[in-house]
């Protein structure tokens, strides 16, 4: 290396030093001790550290990516933690030998098991400044093991925090020019995960274990890991799930598009770990069938800053003529703000109030030169942009009449934003029921429309075959009608809850079309079993429903459309089935059209009946 650039990055090796001072644990007090730093000592300096190693699984190439290399104490002591190992290295002031001797020791057992793929090697960011990792030493140690720069990942834990990102990237590029490459450790997790992406640049990413567990049943960690995959697309980058441990969070991440995946389900670390996935994880990563995904509510919460209208605020010492002559030269103005010097709110002014103050004789001469305050409305509707739009409005419907017409002032840490209009309020919160609604249905919460299509589309397009029923119930209007809407809800949520019980949560998916139709895409084998366990429970829950006198007779003398008094039959629930080869449909339309045949052919059935479409498909 030239002498003018060993020199920069000398420079740029100390002040990364020097920008990333570690942070100390938080449960130090529960290991930091006299005995437990003289056992720390002696370990270091007998070198009695041995390695582990985790594998990294490939869910695409049903293989092995990698593993990472894990540094143990001794096995039985305080000191087998990696955690405890590390921070007593930080009290002592010696991290980055430390660090040093975990690096050759992690090489040596990697190179020792006789393992393939890239090994995953943790460094903190101060220790890449490490003169004997940086001028070629490990390069050499590597060579005498007979491994290579570019087998090597290193993986950048952060707990240190990174204030000269310039310096950063010309350690990085030192390194990069040797051939190695680079992981983020526990994205979501730590001081500047998303800044350290976006310098780094790494070749793959960490998701940090929180996000995952429970990704299967928590909509907002879906979609928040959905969120990172979009990211790492975009960069090149490939993700690693952290701490898989249940088949339901590996199908999920599987069928998101996350690429790799590494925790305790797919395999423990291990001084000789295997060299690819066992039985088990082969069967699961060979699985058919497709994940169910947690499904949201409907789009993100609006907020009132969706409401501003960036309006001039006046101020307490204009006159009334001039806030008038404003009121003329913005005809499509209602209220204006008053504010103080601060710009902090002091109240609204509203057009009509004025303009019928002024119109009234000698008013306009009389009140012209004095201050706006005296018209002003000083105690409007205050609310901080990040309020969300359904707060407000319930405000605004408890509020008295003139709020209504004024509307409200809009706030950030109390000063003036814009003003907000009852009428803009009533529009947007229309549109997010309206696109609510083919999200999740109001009435249960069970996914609508939207999500019931795209599941559909998510099984044709991987070819998996499915069950797709259409729920509907019979003879349910003119039970509304008799007993009214409320009880008549009561057996639509009764209903859901039946469908809900007897379906696989990762396996089968229940959806509400609206009214009482339901559809259910079941990937179960055991299918029909469930379909009839779900007829019997409702017919076993409509006694709850009905007088009875009506359930003797099974059913009721009411009016129909006419006004003709006719015998109506006790509601019951017609189940079409649709067994869907994936490669005799092209998209969900063409399954509605067939399910919504199956269920017409069940309604012909007296009471409740399962017909199953067993007649050759197109």
């Amino acid at each position: 290396m030239p002498a003018g650039s060993a020199a920069a990055l000398a420079a740029a090796m100390e002040r990364l030093r020097l920008s990333a001072p570690l942070q100390q644990d938080a449960d130090a007090a529960s290991w930091l001790t006299r005995d437990n730093l003289r056992a720390f000592l002696d370990v270091f300096e007998q070198r009695r550290l041995h390695a582990v190693f985790q594998p990294i699984v490939d869910f695409r190439g049903r293989s092995y990516l990698g593993y990472e290399g894990l540094i143990r104490g001794p096995v039985g002591t305080p000191l087998h933690a990696p955690k405890a190992l590390l921070g007593l290295a930080q009290t002592c002031g010696i991290t980055v030998e430390f660090e040093r001797l975990c690096r050759e020791v992690v090489l040596r057992d990697f190179a020792a098991a006789g393992l393939a793929g890239p090994l995953f090697l943790n460094v903190s960011v101060g220790c890449l400044a490490d003169p004997r990792f940086i001028d070629g030493a490990t390069s050499r140690l590597l060579h005498s093991l007979r491994l290579r720069p570019d087998q090597i990942v290193i993986e950048i834990t952060e707990n240190q925090e990174v204030s000269d990102f310039a310096a950063l990237r010309e350690v990085l590029a030192h390194y990069r020019a040797l051939g190695y490459r680079f992981a983020i450790d526990d994205l979501g997790e730590g001081f500047s995960n998303l800044r350290m992406w976006s310098e780094v640049r790494p070749e793959f990413v960490k998701i940090d274990q929180h996000f995952i567990r429970g990704i299967a049943d928590d909509p907002l960690k879906f979609r928040l890991v959905q969120a990172m995959r979009d990211i790492a697309e975009s960069s090149h980058a490939a993700l690693i799930a952290e701490g898989i441990e249940t088949e339901s969070e590996f199908a999920t991440l599987r069928d998101l598009g996350i690429t790799h995946g590494q925790g305790y389900l797919i395999a423990r670390p291990a001084a000789r770990p295997a060299a690819r996935p066992d039985e088990a994880i082969r069967g699961l990563l060979g699985q058919g069938g497709v994940a169910v995904f947690p499904h949201r509510c409907g789009p993100a919460g609006a907020t009132v800053r969706q409401l501003l209208q960036p309006v001039a605020p006046l101020r307490p010492h204009m006159l009334n003529h001039e806030v008038f002559e404003r009121f003329e030269a913005q005809p499509e103005q209602i209220v204006l703000p008053v504010i103080d010097d601060a710009g902090l709110p002091l109240g609204l002014i509203n057009r009509y109030s004025m303009v019928d103050r002024f119109a009234r004789p000698f008013r306009r001469e009389l009140y012209g030169r004095r201050p706006c305050t005296l018209f002003m409305n000083a105690d409007p509707i205050r609310v901080d942009h990040a309020t969300p739009v359904q707060e407000i409005g319930q405000l605004l419907g408890r509020a008295e009449h003139r709020h209504l017409v004024d509307g409200f002032v809009i706030t950030e840490d109390g000063r003036y934003l814009g003003i907000g209009s009852s009428q803009a309020l009533m529009g947007l919160i229309t549109e997010m029921q309206i696109r609510a609604a083919r999200y999740a249905n109001p009435l249960t919460q069970l996914p609508g429309n939207v999500p019931i299509n795209e599941h559909i589309d998510r099984l044709l397009a991987s070819e998996t075959a499915f069950v797709a029923c259409y729920c509907d119930l019979d003879h349910f209007k003119p039970y509304n009608d008799r007993h009214g809407y409320r009880q008549g809800d009561q057996i639509i949520q009764t209903l859901a809850a039946i469908l809900a019980r007897h379906c696989d949560a990762h396996l089968d998916f229940v959806g509400h079309v609206g009214g009482d139709d339901f559809i259910l895409l079941l990937q179960s084998r055991d299918w029909e079993a469930r379909c009839r366990a779900i007829l019997a429970d409702f017919d076993g829950e409509i006694p709850g429903f009905v007088s009875a006198e009506d359930l003797r007779l099974g059913g009721y003398q009411a009016e129909d459309r006419r006004g003709n008094r006719v015998f109506h039959p006790l509601p019951a629930l017609s189940i079409g089935a649709l067994p869907v080869d994936p490669r005799l449909y092209h998209s969900h339309r063409e399954v509605a059209g067939a399910v919504g045949n199956a269920k017409k052919e069940a309604k012909k059935i007296p009471g409740s009946a399962l017909f199953v479409e067993r007649r050759r498909q197109p």
